[in-house]
């Protein structure tokens, strides 16, 4: 994947993290927050921002999992 794949790739993330943090989605992402990289950071190398997509996608599907994971009781409609 191209540099340029690969920030737009953290941008569409990074709207994916926004909407589940509007959503109220409990998103531990401090690994993704410690690299420092933002879509924005286009001075950082590919290498920066694959680690940070990384970090960035599994904090967000960890949350999806958890989530998933809870239990609903069942009700009829």
């Amino acid at each position: 994947m191209k540099k340029q794949e690969l920030i737009h790739l953290h941008g569409l993330l990074a709207e994916v993290r926004s909407e589940c943090e509007a959503r109220d989605a409990d998103l531990d992402l401090s690994e993704y927050e410690e690299l420092g990289v933002k879509p924005t950071s286009i001075h950082k190398s590919k290498t920066d921002h694959k680690a940070a997509v990384f970090k960035l996608a599994g904090g967000i599907t960890a949350s999806v999992v958890e989530a998933e994971s809870e239990q609903v009781a069942p009700t009829a409609d």
